[in-house]
């Protein structure tokens, strides 16, 4: 197994949630007059079985997967479940394999979303109030 680059400690993990809460989370609190969720969970299973049939359907279509982006989003207010709160949700990203562009050049380490490819939502919200990370 190779160690990730992108590691960081929990002291670091800590700072950025805490100014997340003290930053953004406070502003729209104010602002939505309700106190936001802001923390999500996806099971290993789930982003296993995403990421499984994100390469297999990319390959029926005849596109390469290079990476999965995440967006933050707001449930409509007519959503039965979670109306008005902040989520995530997971898009595949890569290119047409071949894929040729403005005078042929080969695009190469681009990451365009795949909306070919049906994005992933519905994980756990971590429920208001808050989750303090690693408290």
């Amino acid at each position: 197994m190779v160690k990730p680059t992108q590691l960081i400690s929990l002291e670091i993990g800590k700072e950025l949630n805490k100014n997340y809460n003290e930053k953004r989370g406070a502003i729209l609190a104010e602002k939505t007059a309700m106190e936001d969720a802001n923390a999500f969970w996806f099971s290993i299973e789930e982003l296993e079985r995403y990421i499984a049939y994100v390469k297999d359907t990319a390959a029926g279509k005849g596109l390469s997967v290079n990476g999965i982006r995440i967006y933050l989003g707001v449930y409509p207010e007519t959503a039965e479940k979670n109306a008005g709160y902040t989520t995530v949700f997971l898009s595949p990203t890569g290119t047409a394999i071949n894929e040729v562009v403005d005078r042929g050049v080969i695009l190469q380490g681009n990451s365009l979303d795949l909306t070919e490819i049906e994005p992933l939502n519905f994980g756990s919200m971590g429920n208001p109030p808050k989750l303090n990370y690693g408290g």
